[in-house]
């Protein structure tokens, strides 16, 4: 990311699990206040976690902000989200967030390996891909073929056992609310994700597809793995749509095959993520409420 140039707005977005101490929401202030002019800071309201966002039109040099004010509010426990241009000024236009340990709590493939025994398996080669040790698209080739053999009516009890993670209903509807679009990006599968996406009316969504073949799931997918890049290129395609400049895009995962949309994106969010993407992503949120993405532009 670039700084901030004269002129521009600022927004400062702060959330944490617990009470913002004092001591940092001065020093923030602070360093803000020789930045930028007619500064306000904003405490939002929201249920379950603490919220400030600070707002303003940049004067100065925001040069080593991130070690200004990033580095000391992770310390503290709180995660910090530094935007400026119309992103700060307005919100996103386009939100797109991974879906399983992301917009789910759930890993679909893993409630699907659970039925066939094999859970600890899928979950060590899920944990290597997180972790960049393996390609996406060399993972799901391991984790489904696990599957083969198990009735395809399984799927349907396993749609019925997704958890959305905390606040993700509610970051759908803050974001319909404002105008905004709402995206989900899964290497998991259609058959679990379309009824999920459908009951909270999400403008678009993708994920893979189960190869079927008299009633029993055969171990393979049909058609392109949705991995790293194909991520990256919906996000780009659903803002054309859209006529949404990336720039106004929120990105969010928790895997490594989630970096390449974090990359392209206005602000990438890493939500309780692995090292890898926590390291490259713009921000972090670091505890399981996934509206808190919403909370960092004031909404509420």
């Amino acid at each position: 990311m670039t700084n901030p140039n004269g002129g521009d707005r600022v927004r400062l977005g702060l959330v944490s699990p617990r009470p913002l101490p004092g001591a940092y929401l001065r020093h923030a202030h602070s360093y803000l206040d020789s930045r930028v002019r007619d500064l306000t800071a904003t405490e939002v309201p929201v249920d379950g976690f603490a919220a400030t966002t600070f707002t303003g039109t940049a004067t100065g040099d925001f040069a080593g902000w991130n070690e200004e004010l990033v580095s000391p509010a992770t310390a503290l426990g709180i995660d910090a989200a530094l935007t400026w241009g119309d992103l700060a000024e307005h919100g996103p236009a386009l939100i797109v967030t991974d879906v399983d340990s992301t917009f789910i709590q759930d890993e679909a493939i893993e409630l699907l390996a659970r039925r066939a025994n094999k859970e600890d398996e899928v979950k060590a080669v899920t944990d290597r891909a997180m972790r960049g040790e393996l390609s996406f698209e060399e993972s799901l080739t391991l984790r489904v073929a696990v599957l083969e053999g198990l009735p395809s009516t399984i799927i349907d009890h396993v749609a019925r056992e997704i958890r959305p993670t905390p606040g993700a209903e509610r970051l759908v509807e803050l974001a319909h609310d404002r105008g905004a679009r709402f995206g989900l990006v899964s290497g998991g599968f259609t058959k679990i994700l379309d009824p999920l996406a459908e009951r909270l009316s999400i403008d678009q969504w993708i994920a893979n597809e189960l190869e079927i073949n008299d009633g029993v799931l055969t171990g393979r997918t049909i058609g392109p793995v949705i991995g790293r890049e194909t991520k990256a290129e919906k996000v780009t395609s659903w803002a054309d749509k859209y006529r949404v400049p990336l720039d106004r895009t929120v990105c969010v995962g928790d895997g490594a095959n989630d970096l390449d949309m974090l990359g392209i994106s206005g602000l990438g969010i890493a939500f309780q993520a692995k090292p890898i993407v926590r390291e490259q992503a713009d921000a972090n949120i670091s505890f399981n409420r996934l509206d808190a993405v919403g909370a960092l532009f004031g909404w509420a």
